[in-house]
């Protein structure tokens, strides 16, 4: 019979060869990880120069790495549900919906993404700020029925948002994005009705000196 201590030495082995093996199963998924933000914030930079197909490309390699994640950790599933995966899930919804609205596709299904359903929301509430910026871009554009039209999506996303009251151990510190696009719409809303009020004062300016010019 074995004394105390020897099994215990044989215990304590084998906990550290099963701590070891899913210590770098861990530090494999975090580089990966660390890349699906990178794919993901190079994607959502080729969206607002408008190289669709270049961010169509890198989507598709950010959703590659994201299963090399899930295979990486397909023996520890328990790891699935941290944060840099929260994270990298995160970055990558972020990255597809922005892109759906902004070229005027249907939007993903998070299942379709395979990312969680709070990685989805948080993902979805982040392309609302990302919709400001392309949305003040094509008002310098003087496109204002597109303007429009994006406004109307960040205000769909935020009464969704809003209508989602569950704690943030469920999801993810939800409110805090909600609370986030409710003040990027707010500022938005502003920006477009003072660029409306002011082509609508330039086309009455322009009418009446069209009237002047032809009275002389």
């Amino acid at each position: 019979m074995k004394r105390p201590n020897e099994r215990l030495e044989v215990i304590a082995e084998r906990v550290r060869a099963s701590f070891s093996a899913k210590d770098i199963a861990r530090e494999r998924a975090l580089r990966l990880s660390r890349e699906v933000i990178r794919h993901s914030s190079i994607a959502i930079r080729a969206i607002h120069r408008g190289e669709y197909d270049n961010a169509r490309i890198t989507i598709k390699s950010t959703r590659d790495l994201l299963s090399e994640v899930s295979e990486a950790l397909s023996e520890y599933p328990d790891l699935l549900h941290s944060g840099f995966i929260h994270d990298a899930q995160k970055e990558y919804a972020e990255a597809c919906t922005t892109l759906a609205l902004v070229v005027g596709e249907e939007l993903p299904d998070p299942d379709e993404l395979s990312v969680s359903y709070a990685a989805y929301l948080n993902g979805l509430g982040e392309a609302a700020g990302e919709l400001r910026r392309h949305l003040l871009d094509i008002i310098r554009r003087g496109e204002f029925t597109r303007s429009e039209e994006i406004l109307t999506s960040m205000d769909d996303i935020y009464s969704v948002l809003v209508t989602i009251d569950f704690p943030d151990a469920i999801t993810s510190g939800l409110r805090r994005t909600t609370d986030m696009v409710r003040g990027v719409m707010e500022r938005t809303r502003s920006d477009l009705t003072i660029s409306l009020k002011q082509r609508e004062l330039e086309e009455m300016l322009k009418a009446f000196q069209d009237t002047l010019g032809g009275g002389l």
